[in-house]
């Protein structure tokens, strides 16, 4: 806290900029971390990207859960999100590995 007090002269800065500013600068260390990443460790990546996205899910379902049980609708509407762009990673990633195993299979002839 002292921090923020410091870099912003002595006035308190928003906690939602501050958040969205740590968010930001995710999404750039992502997107650099990703592009760096050499062919052959793209399937064990993927294969951690799933289980982030497993743990992801039972979050939201938990947040769509707790949204219908007299919680907050937009507890309920951004679960349902997660929900669904979790499921789409899980499943697309599920796909490409499959793709990308069958590659190293001998083919039959």
């Amino acid at each position: 806290m002292t921090a923020m007090l410091i870099m912003a002269g002595g006035a308190a800065v928003s906690p939602l900029v501050f958040q969205l500013a740590i968010f930001v600068l995710a999404i750039f260390v992502g997107y650099y971390v990703v592009w760096s990443v050499t062919p052959a460790l793209h399937t064990p990546l993927m294969a951690v990207t799933n289980a982030i996205s497993s743990v992801i899910i039972v979050g939201a379902l938990i947040a769509v859960a707790a949204g219908t049980q007299g919680g907050s609708q937009i507890s309920t509407w951004t679960g349902v999100v997660a929900v669904a762009l979790c499921a789409v990673n899980i499943f697309g990633g599920f796909l490409v590995t499959q793709r990308m195993l069958a590659m190293y299979k001998k083919k039959e002839r």
